[in-house]
Formats: structure tokens, sequence, C-alpha cells
């Protein structure tokens, strides 16, 4: 699939440090009903994305998009980290898992305190190896991306898990519904997104990035609001290594730099949910929305794959 157009619109001059003027957005992939949790393999060079509501993986490489797994119970976020460990939200098992590419799957931490997780969300790997991730309850609201039930937990926290511990401890739930969440480069802040107007008909609820001190690695303090995201809902989102925030919304993915000041746009013909960077040289942009998976050059590589 070879769609594409010219889609930077910029508000700042400092944009154009970050994507030029004339990157052209490209549609690698289409046929999903909701795409999300990119993640970008460099020793596959291959790019795999939650095609939530279809419960499957999808995976493009060569040129060629394809389901890489299927009845994979409704995963959403996904991430590599520094080993080349891949790891998923599952919706329908309300846990978080490795995987391999060849397909196996087991649990890493699926209860806190007895209680079943509500449906992990989205997850990332700090450099120590422990796994921080969201816990809302978009998987157990109904059926269509995962399994309704009752929350266990009461309440949407955000987790750490030590993996040599092997234990579960809550960072922060000051967040309506956490979703999306990205370290700084050096990892002294933690940004959050609020997407708890994601479920209301009525359109209210939050639609915002929270960000976080962290504290001797392994707790969050001083939440204070990064920046607020219209039109649409700050979904998913990366941070380049310059620490600009790269976040999806309702048009495309908007770019704010470290003061919440928003230098520009990339507009993207569906509603954008997530991003990663990737490519051989880090510097490509792949974009799930809506139904599709997209890429564009930038002139900046992803502090966190």
């Amino acid at each position: 699939m070879t769609d594409s157009s010219s889609s930077v619109v910029s508000f700042s001059e400092e944009l154009f440090d970050l994507v030029a003027p004339t990157a052209e957005l490209h549609r690698l992939a289409n046929g999903c009903s909701w795409s999300e949790g990119p993640v970008y393999l460099a020793s596959e060079d291959m790019v795999l994305w939650s095609d939530i509501p279809n419960n499957r993986i999808m995976q493009w490489g060569n040129g060629v998009s394809r389901v890489h797994a299927a009845e994979v119970e409704y995963t959403n976020g996904n991430v590599v980290s520094a080993d080349g460990a891949i790891y998923s939200c599952s919706h329908g098992r309300r846990r978080i898992e490795k995987r391999s590419v060849a397909g196996s799957v087991t649990t890493v931490v699926d209860s806190f305190e007895g209680s079943r997780l509500n449906s992990p969300n989205d997850l990332v790997v700090k450099s120590d190896g422990s796994i921080w991730f969201t816990d809302p309850p978009y998987g157990i609201a109904s059926d269509e991306e995962g399994h309704k039930a009752t929350s266990e937990l009461g309440t949407n926290y955000v987790f750490r898990y030590d993996p040599v511990a092997q234990s579960l401890t809550t960072v922060t739930d000051v967040l309506e519904e956490p979703n999306g969440l990205a370290f700084s480069p050096d990892e002294s802040t933690l940004y959050v997104s609020d997407t708890s107007a994601a479920l209301r008909e009525d359109g209210s609820g939050n639609h915002h990035i929270m960000q976080f001190d962290v504290v001797d690695g392994v707790a969050l303090e001083n939440a204070r609001l990064f920046t607020e995201v219209t039109p649409g809902l700050p979904d998913g989102f990366r941070v380049a290594k310059t620490g600009h925030v790269f976040t999806s919304s309702a048009t495309g993915i908007q770019i704010f730099d470290v003061e919440a000041r928003l230098l520009g746009r990339i507009n993207v013909p569906e509603i954008t949910s997530n991003c990663v960077f990737g490519g051989t040289d880090g510097q490509t942009l792949f974009i799930t929305a809506s139904t599709s998976l997209y890429s564009i050059e930038t002139k900046v590589t992803g502090a966190t794959r």
C-alpha cells in the first residue's frame, strides 16, 4: 500500500528540527477494527501491533502485513525490553504477559493483593528491568475489547512490577483512567495520560497527560498537569531522546516540547491511538490509527522502544 500525503503542520519553526516539512505519511496496512500498541522489533525489522476488537496481533515487515497471532485475548499495549523480550497487556486475561516471536506466552503478573487486575492497557520497561503499567477498566467495560466484569480492585492504578523480587506495587492512583505512559530520556519523569472521557457519551472526563517526578527509581511524587490534548484523547504516546512528546489525538500526532508547548502535528486521516519509533535508524515513527498502520520519517529517535 502506497497511500501518502504531505501532512506536517507547524506552529513553531522548532518542529522542523524534529520532522521535515516535506515528510510524507505512508499507510502501510489497513483492515483492522481498532489498531493499538505498536512495537518495533529491531532484531526482525518488524512492527507488531494489536487489533483489539478482532482479537489478534498484526505484523508488518518487508512491505507486507499479515496476522501474526490470532485469539490473543485482546492484547493492547506491547513493548520490547533491552534484552529483546516482548511484553504485552492482555485485556482478556487481565494480566501482563511475556510472549515470543514464535508465539509462546507466559504470565508475568495478573493480580494485586489477591484481586485480579482490571485490564492492563499500556506498559513501559525501565532501564532497571522493572515494568510500569496502567490498569484502567476498558477491557472489562464490555465484551468488545475483553470480557465484561466488575473491577475487583475498585480503582485504577499505575503499577510497578519488579521481576527480580516478583513484587507488584502501586505508584499512583490519582488518575481516573490511566492509559498511555512513557519515561523522559533520563527516567527522572514519568508521563501518564488520563483518558476518562473515553467511555462517557456526554464528552465529559479527562483527556490530558500528567507528569510525575520519579523518586529513587521506584516511586512517584509531585503529580502535575503536563498538557491537555484536544481534539480527542492522548491514548498512547512516545518521548523522543530530545525530550519531546509525540502523542496521539483525534486528528493525528501532536508534538510538544518539555515545557508543554505544542510545536505542531502530523495529520493522520484516522483517529490515532499510539505510536512508536523504529526502523533501521530508529527515526521512523510508526503510527496506529483506527483501521491502519502508518509511518513517517523523522529526525529523532525514541527514548525507549
